[in-house]
């Protein structure tokens, strides 16, 4: 099986499996606290595998804003689409530097680290939207087409945005865990 940004799922049957009380692996009615640290993890690298869609989406645009002529000039020189792009720099970068800490808050079992893995994962999932739409628009008709990988980034942005959890999730889950 594909999934919509081509990568291969499989599914897992479990038939007449059973465990008993010396199968079980740390203290019951504890395992969500252990289940969220594992998740936690996957969601640190997911938010980085995100910055490194936007970042790749990001040069790939401005490579083809730089190179594809209109009206006899280069498309870059627009001041709309400088301006867009000025934005979307910006929010790649802040979106580096949340997740490089929520990485570092991982890597040193801070406190504090599911809240900063919430808030970088959450912001990843938007920007990474956000990115790969402005790359498709800034490249027209030819983003979505097999001759730009930019449609892909764009699939892939979408798959991996949902998986642990969307942005909505990690705004809720943050509120939950400073008590709101």
């Amino acid at each position: 099986m594909h999934a919509v940004d081509g990568r291969n799922t499989a599914s897992v049957e479990l038939r007449d499996a059973s465990a008993s009380t010396e199968d079980i692996i740390g203290t019951i009615d504890k395992g969500a606290a252990v289940l969220d640290a594992a998740l936690d993890a996957g969601r640190a690298v997911l938010t980085a595998e995100l910055l490194g869609v936007c970042a790749e989406a990001f040069e790939r645009t401005l490579g083809y804003l730089r190179e594809r002529e209109q009206f006899g000039v280069k498309i870059g020189s627009f001041q709309a689409l400088q301006h867009r792009a000025a934005h979307l720099f910006c929010e790649i970068e802040l979106l580096r530097s949340v997740a490089l800490r929520a990485l570092q808050a991982l890597d040193a079992q801070e406190s504090g680290a599911a809240q900063l893995v919430c808030l970088a994962k959450g912001r990843a999932s938007e920007i990474a939207r956000v990115a790969t739409n402005e790359a498709v628009q800034m490249h027209g008709g030819i983003g979505m087409t097999d001759e730009f990988d930019i449609g892909f980034f764009m699939k892939r942005a979408r798959a991996a945005a949902e998986t642990f959890g969307d942005q909505f999730y990690h705004t809720d889950r943050y509120a939950q865990i400073s008590g709101y």
